[in-house]
């Protein structure tokens, strides 16, 4: 089984809990700057900023988890590129979601 278990449950969470939080905080003014808890009230610009520095801390904290996990030489490169592949499409999302709703504002 392995890794797989680490990524079911965060799974399953997730596919319940996002619809639950999207209708909450559908009609909810959004923030664009500063500190917001929940991403839901977040703009799609302050979830990209959100996204960038959680990245970064991505970057600093795998280099500990990986001398801390018992992670095989296939696991390992499986694992970093989940990580990397699910942050940039959150990134490139959010980017264009953010720069369609800024050029609908303008006009």
């Amino acid at each position: 089984m392995g890794i797989l278990q680490y990524f079911i449950g965060p799974i399953i969470v997730f596919l319940i809990m996002h619809p639950i939080f999207s209708t909450l905080y559908k009609n909810v003014e959004k923030k664009d700057k500063g500190f917001v808890l929940s991403y839901y009230r977040l703009t799609h610009r302050g979830k990209l900023i959100r996204s960038l520095w959680v990245m970064l801390f991505l970057f600093l904290i795998f280099p500990l988890h990986y001398w801390g996990e018992d992670l095989t030489r296939n696991e390992l490169p499986m694992y970093a590129t989940n990580f990397l592949l699910v942050f940039v499409i959150d990134i490139l999302y959010n980017y264009t979601k953010w720069k369609k709703h800024e050029n609908i504002n303008f006009l």
